[in-house]
């Protein structure tokens, strides 16, 4: 999940510059996620306000999703099931090792 330092719920609040740091930081988690997870594909995402299934509403947000092929889609979103392929502190360490390495984190 990418973030704006400055909350608010309206991606048109965002000044230019607001916007082209949070693509800027998107583009840099493509990188890494390409990198270390290998990912087949992406999703991002923004679900702006609760109707549109914003979970942190009055904070707009921009999800991530690595995808693979065969994988299970949106099964957190839809049925509120969890499957998980690998002990999150495992992928944690995966990406914080290689934003060391890289220096991704500027």
């Amino acid at each position: 999940m990418v973030a704006p330092y400055r909350h608010t719920a309206n991606l048109q609040d965002l000044t230019n510059e607001e916007v082209t740091e949070h693509l800027d930081i998107i583009k840099k988690s493509l990188d890494l996620l390409k990198q270390t997870l290998r990912p087949a594909g992406f999703n991002i995402g923004l679900n702006i306000g609760e109707v549109a299934g914003a979970g942190i509403a009055e904070h707009l947000h921009t999800h991530i999703v690595p995808r693979w092929q065969g994988d299970i889609n949106f099964m957190p979103v839809l049925s509120n099931t969890k499957v998980i392929s690998e002990a999150l502190a495992t992928t944690y360490k995966k990406l914080r090792d290689a934003i060391e390495a890289n220096r991704y984190s500027d």
